[in-house]
């Protein structure tokens, strides 16, 4: 029997790192992976991995219970980190701040994969100057039923429209379904500015190939390859070049040349592939921050758009309301008004639950009563989306109807499984805008006393 208890101890430049639990399986189902096997592939890719993150404060997202089970987001440092590693001050838009790792080195690297950080997300940002990315990120997020060739029609049409622009997108595989677009930019424009010239890049993609790409941030408005331009905004990560995805093949997210694009398949590239290719070709982003970008062409273009009237787009849910930002409400919420009536979307919630597994079930027994319904039922009609709660992700799946018969259309009921782990911090902020409400109605009622 295997000690539960070993730690396997690395002589790491210099640098003592322990890796605790080195045979507790992350992968079981089809490969067969532990964390000392996690190790060893981030140490015979570590160069290429830390072109991706060094200099740059980075969140924690921790898989301590394998790759087969939910994760969670860690922005904090630890209390004990060594004294090889730094940390700077990250300010987020709710107005709080955090003390986040920068990781330089092997050992750094190796001493977060040691805590279920198989998945890299550094924020695009150098820790000198943290307000102004040096990277402009495109998110090629593929719709249902959108199979890879789509996802490489519209990967291949944004290295156009970059190249016409003066610009230079360096691809990678996300590791699951998606694709990855990096531009190196000069780093003196806001997160806003960034966001804004990746709105305006994913609205001129989506004119390029209607029906291929959407810039819709609503998902029951998509149809294609979402170009999801909020990856720019402030305290938003995507995984990394190498990192590895919680998928059974332990897929790896892997930098490509342009000339890959057109033959490769996200299978080809797992922890038991990438370090003999590594090995054979080096890193195709080894020279990402060289020859960084200007954004004003984007810039301008999205200045072209405002003057015809396209303003702003939803940004995420936690933030702010923006100036010109279009009203942010799903269709399917939207009230009534004098401007002209946006199409309601007729949705129903199917399942909650942060496993996503269990949710799954639970949307296979809704079709299984629902047969007649299933019949009309679209790819895209089946919206899965992984939701992100204040430390944790869990599964939301819902059916919209549009394109079933009204008689046939079944009314809401109880989600099954009906697991929202938001579902009391919302409603303990909706006791606090009551009670806050009530306070004020008080004052005001005094106040007309007097």
């Amino acid at each position: 029997m295997k000690n539960s208890e070993a730690v396997e101890t690395l002589q790491i430049d210099a640098h003592e790192v322990r890796i605790t639990h080195p045979d507790k399986l992350y992968f079981s189902k089809v490969a067969k992976v532990t964390k000392l096997d996690l190790v060893n592939y981030f140490l015979s890719i570590a160069p290429g991995a830390l072109n991706g993150i060094r200099d740059r404060p980075i969140v924690l997202k921790r898989f301590v219970n394998g790759a087969e089970q939910e994760p969670f987001y860690q922005k904090r440092a630890p209390a004990d980190v060594p004294a090889f590693l730094r940390t700077v001050e990250l300010s987020f838009p709710s107005g709080r701040t955090a003390q986040e790792l920068v990781i330089d080195s092997r050992a750094g690297l190796l001493w977060i994969v040691n805590l279920g950080c198989i998945e890299l997300h550094p924020h695009p940002v150098r820790s000198l100057d943290l307000n102004h990315p040096d990277q402009l990120r495109i998110d090629l997020d593929p719709g249902p039923g959108i199979d890879w060739d789509g996802v490489r029609k519209v990967a291949l049409e944004v290295n156009a429209f970059l190249s016409e622009n003066g610009l230079r997108g360096w691809p990678k595989t996300s590791g699951s379904r998606g694709m990855h677009v990096i531009v190196s930019i000069e780093p003196r424009w806001t997160f806003a500015e960034v966001r804004r010239a990746a709105l305006a890049l994913s609205r001129a993609i989506e004119k390029r190939v209607p029906g291929m790409a959407t810039s819709k941030w609503w998902k029951e408005e998509r149809h294609g390859v979402f170009l999801d331009y909020n990856q720019n905004a402030k305290d938003r990560t995507t995984c990394s070049a190498y990192s590895v995805r919680p998928l059974p093949d332990a897929r790896v997210s892997t930098p490509l040349h342009w000339n890959d694009v057109a033959d490769c398949e996200p299978a080809d590239f797992t922890i038991f592939t990438v370090p003999d290719r590594y090995a054979k070709i080096g890193d195709p982003h080894q020279n990402i921050d060289h020859s960084p970008c200007s954004l004003e062409k984007l810039l301008e273009l999205a200045a072209a758009d405002e003057a015809a009237g396209l303003g702003d787009a939803p940004w995420p849910p936690h933030f702010r309301k923006m100036d010109g930002e279009a009203p942010r409400v799903a269709p399917s919420r939207a009230k009534s008004a004098t401007k002209p009536k946006r199409e309601k979307m007729p949705l129903l919630v199917i399942a909650h639950s942060p496993d996503k597994q269990a949710a799954l079930e639970g949307l296979e027994r809704w079709k299984a009563r629902h047969a007649k319904v299933v019949e009309h039922l679209l790819p895209e009609d089946i919206l899965v989306d992984s939701m992100r709660g204040r430390s944790s992700t869990w599964t939301r799946i819902r059916i919209n109807l549009k394109n079933v018969p009204e008689p046939l259309r079944p009314a809401q009921q109880t989600p099954d499984p009906d697991d929202d782990p938001t579902r009391v911090w919302r409603e303990h902020l909706a006791a606090k805008r009551a009670a806050k409400e009530k306070a004020r109605g008080l004052a005001e009622q005094a106040e007309n006393l007097r």
